[in-house]
């Protein structure tokens, strides 16, 4: 909304500096750290008033977990609005894929907010059904695998971009869509599957926006893509608006997250802030470098399909307990310890996908 701002200028002066989108992404993140440091307190208060007992905890988790009981859940309210905020306030509202990232984060939240509401209102650990989830972000993966096609060039449309092998393209034609959809719903529930500690996904998250920040900005840009020699997204740039509103977004909620937390993100959060990774990596063609990037989130979904799987076959268990962090909890680490950790290896992660901008 700002760069209309740019109207006023002539050439020079302040109001040329909304034309930049690296001045425009300064003032998103800072928009949305005050955003969340002005109404978390607010919000907070207000979640423990209508909650309650706050989020049900598991009786078949890890003992620790028993002491959190009474914190409210629905956190993810306060991310989601400072995105949400920030976004509108900075970014070029003329560009399709911030609109493609606002609708995918937008509905994966409005799902996450139906699930979190139905677990404290009917005080259990069971909201919304699985097929129901899975159906409606199906869906809505869908109709944003759609949109970004309709505006990716011609001659990266129904593609699948690899790092490292820069010249090479995968043809999927119209299996792109499903492609885009498996990864934008995968991404969402790995997030998902990651909340499980205080801080433990948020910060991920936000190394992870960070790197797709940088991405579609480089990726948005001819002679940046000339030079790293990766595929040309015109528009991809305005993305790191939207990251950056992230990152602010995420810290302020870290403030109030970090251990103990006095608010849990829950699925408002987790799914919207997982779908809008996927659909950020959709939109920038770097679906492969997203499982690089969010590879804990990666290793946290198959500790839980391994998990599944081997029992029903064997009747036995590979992990403790699964999600994998609570089976370091389960080996008697404690929580900041396993948070920390996680942290770290997050952080080598996204150093090592953004490596593969320039690795040929």
């Amino acid at each position: 909304m700002l760069y209309w701002l740019t109207e006023l200028s002539d050439g020079g002066g302040a109001f040329n500096l909304f034309r930049y989108i690296t001045f425009r992404a300064g003032g998103a993140f800072l928009t949305a750290l005050l955003f969340g440091f002005l109404f978390g307190p607010p919000l907070i208060n207000v979640l423990r008033l209508r909650q309650g007992k706050g989020q049900p905890i598991r009786t078949d988790g890890p003992e620790t977990h028993f002491t959190k009981a009474g914190t409210p859940t629905m956190g993810g309210l306060l991310i989601v609005g400072a995105l949400l905020t920030s976004t509108m306030l900075w970014a070029r509202l003329d560009n399709p894929f911030v609109w493609m990232v606002l609708f995918v984060t937008m509905s994966y939240a409005a799902i996450g907010f139906a699930d979190d509401y139905a677990k404290v209102s009917k005080q259990t650990s069971a909201g919304l059904s699985s097929k129901m989830r899975l159906l409606l972000g199906f869906v809505i993966a869908g109709i944003a695998a759609y949109w970004a096609s309709l505006f990716h060039p011609p001659e990266l449309t129904g593609n699948l971009a690899l790092p490292v092998f820069k010249d090479t393209l995968i043809h999927l034609g119209v299996f792109f869509v499903p492609f885009a959809m498996i990864v934008i719903v995968g991404a969402a529930n790995a997030v998902n599957l990651t909340d499980g500690l205080d801080g433990l996904a948020i910060m991920p998250v936000m190394i992870a926006g960070g790197t797709l920040g940088i991405i579609a900005y480089a990726v948005g840009r001819v002679d940046f893509t000339e030079y790293l020699e990766v595929h040309y997204v015109p528009g991809t740039g305005e993305i790191l608006i939207f990251c950056a509103a992230l990152f602010g977004g995420g810290l302020g909620f870290l403030w109030y997250n970090a251990p103990p937390a006095a608010v849990f993100m829950g699925d408002t959060g987790s799914l919207a802030l997982g779908g809008a990774l996927g659909a950020i990596a959709v939109a920038t063609k770097h679906e492969i470098v997203l499982a690089i990037v969010g590879g804990l989130f990666v290793v946290e979904a198959l500790s839980v399909i391994i998990q599944v799987f081997y029992f029903k076959r064997t009747g036995k268990r590979v992990f403790l307990m699964a999600p994998i962090h609570h089976h370091y909890e389960k080996k008697g680490w404690a929580e900041p310890q396993i948070v920390i950790r996680f942290w770290i290896i997050a952080l080598i992660l996204a150093m090592i996908g953004l490596a593969t901008l320039k690795v040929r």
